[in-house]
């Protein structure tokens, strides 16, 4: 009973965020502190996401949370207090400087030392992984703030030791460095180990990425900048402008996406084709087509009979495989719509059937005249996967005239969270349950277990799309595995992708015999801490299921 209870107020926690968040967009501005921003921080604070790990412990300092946050968001972001979001600015010719974060793709430009701006491309997901991230930062700049000072206002000890440190950042040896990491982790409430890894990871970031600042400066202006809204009585404000929820609501981005790609199709005269769209990364379906070849090109490489071997060597070459592949019907589709959503199209007409390799189940002489076409699109993000589907579906104009493209299968490749495994695991979805709302969809898949047999484990049934990367929570997650429902793992697009295929079928944009095909590959386990995304990403032991699943996809495309 305590268990469903706790659920139930976390299923409620992540609807209050949600209706917060659009409600706010329509309003236009609200302060962090203010009545609405609390809102959003109660709700966070109930939902206790497990990616956040102890963001609801005053005592210490959610450090891999902060570090996961920080590399989403752009550089310099614990420095403002005031955030802009917006439809469309081009600041290119502004002497404003953008920034891109390195594990997330999106557009912001800062405006001034407190003030940044957000491009929002990407829909509603963006909005709510940007508030969550801010929320989250503001909890922990208070924490931090409140070891600053003592009952009686005055600095503590640790926080006059921690600005002596400060000063001396740049001179500080290892015995210096020791002693500095050592007095912050009593400030942070972390052990010295935690604080020094923590540490090492944003000096990496720093140095190698240019992508932000060290932990030292980062842990500094997130308590000053308490200090500041407490001295000039301002609060942090997060302000949308009037058109963002037109441009949002009226799939802008995704209709100048869709458009780009079609001329692209028209321009190689492959629109009448039979096409197979994919949705993954943007090396494995190259890698596997071309990545033989290339190495037999560039002559004594020894390729390996293990697939999956000779792919960990060839991705290690990507100039010389694109270089390849450039001459033999691969074409690059970078974005230019804003969506940051780049994509590939494969004119397997020009592929060289002796240079598969040998472990691929391919055999391009035995394929029909009209030889198919693919389409690789790189991972949407969110509500995006139902903007971008939708508005690429749709009749081509061609003469005057609505034709429809001759869309032949619809693949979707990507990484989610298991609830049953470990990572590296893999999950066949049966359905998608959009969490938080009435959309359940049952699917046909193309794609079995059978499919990947021999594989350590594969596990098959319903999917959860959540609302975001941070907004999941160990109970709600447990009651979607345990009860009737037996989901096997989450994610944020497929349910969105489904959506826009249901939608496309409804209205005769395509066949009804198009195949759909849905397969995952567990990038971590919410269930278990240490293995949520704030933990890292796969690395290495990534490379053989999600290779797998694009073998699977490309030999049933070649098949059917």
């Amino acid at each position: 009973m305590e268990e469903s209870t706790r659920s139930h107020a976390a299923r409620l926690a992540i609807r209050n965020f949600r209706i917060a968040a659009d409600a706010l967009l329509l309003i236009g501005r609200f302060k962090l502190n203010g009545r609405s921003g609390q809102v959003l921080q109660d709700a966070l604070k109930t939902l206790s996401p497990e990616i956040y790990g102890t963001m609801n412990d005053p005592r210490s300092i959610e450090l891999r949370g902060l570090e996961y946050v920080m590399d989403r968001l752009p550089r310099g972001i614990e420095e403002c207090t005031r955030f802009v979001m917006t439809s469309e600015e081009d600041l290119g010719d502004t002497p404003f400087v953008m920034l891109e974060p390195p594990k997330r793709r999106r557009t912001s430009y800062r405006i001034n030392e407190r003030e940044m701006c957000f491009v929002i491309t990407r829909g509603f997901s963006e909005i709510y992984d940007i508030l969550t991230h801010l929320t989250f930062l503001n909890i922990e700049a208070k924490n931090i703030h409140s070891k600053m000072r003592d009952q009686e206002g005055d600095l503590t000890t640790e926080w006059k030791e921690f600005e002596k440190f400060m000063e001396a950042e740049n001179e500080m040896d290892g015995e210096g460095l020791n002693r500095a990491l050592w007095n912050l982790s009593i400030l942070l409430g972390r052990t010295f180990h935690e604080t020094k890894s923590s540490y090492e990871y944003f000096e990496k970031s720093r140095k190698e990425l240019n992508a932000g600042n060290g932990l030292f400066k980062i842990v500094h202006s997130l308590a000053k900048g308490i200090e500041y809204q407490i001295d000039q009585q301002v609060d942090v404000e997060i302000q949308f402008t009037p058109d963002l929820s037109y441009v949002i609501l009226h799939q802008v981005y995704g209709k100048r996406w869709a458009r780009n790609i079609l001329e692209q199709l028209l321009e190689l005269n492959l629109e009448k084709r039979p096409l197979h769209l994919i949705s993954s990364n943007l090396h494995s379906v190259l890698n596997l087509l071309y990545g033989c070849a290339a190495a037999e090109a560039g002559q004594d490489r020894r390729i390996t009979s293990d697939l999956y071997s000779f792919v960990q060597d060839v991705r290690n070459r990507s100039h010389e495989v694109k270089e390849y592949a450039g001459k033999h019907g691969f074409y690059e589709v970078p974005d230019t719509s804003g969506a940051h959503i780049d994509c590939q199209i494969i004119d397997t007409a020009q592929l060289n059937h002796e240079s598969l390799h040998p472990d691929l189940r391919i055999d391009l002489q035995a394929l029909p005249d009209e030889k198919p076409v693919i389409l690789v699109m790189d991972y949407a993000f969110g509500t995006q996967a139902f903007e971008l589907i939708d508005s690429l579906l749709e009749p081509l104009m061609i003469g005057g005239e609505e034709k429809d493209m001759n869309l032949c299968s619809i693949s979707i490749m990507g990484k989610a969270g298991t609830l049953c495994g470990k990572k590296g695991d893999i999950m066949i979805p049966t359905a998608h349950v959009v969490e938080g709302s009435a959309h359940n969809y049952i699917l046909d898949n193309d794609l079995t277990a059978a499919d990947f047999e021999g594989y350590k484990e594969v596990f098959v049934g319903p999917v959860i799309t959540v609302l975001g990367t941070s907004l999941q929570n160990r109970d709600v997650l447990e009651t979607f595995r345990s009860t009737s429902w037996k989901a096997v793992g989450l994610e944020m697009e497929g349910g969105h992708y489904h959506r826009a295929i249901s939608a496309a079928l409804i209205r005769h944009h395509i066949s009804k015999d198009v195949k759909v095909r849905y397969a995952y590959y567990a990038s971590d386990n919410p269930l278990k801490s240490g293995q949520t995304l704030a933990s890292g990403s796969l690395g290495a032991e990534g490379v053989r299921p999600t290779y797998m699943i694009t073998r699977c996809i490309l030999e049933k495309i070649f098949r059917s």
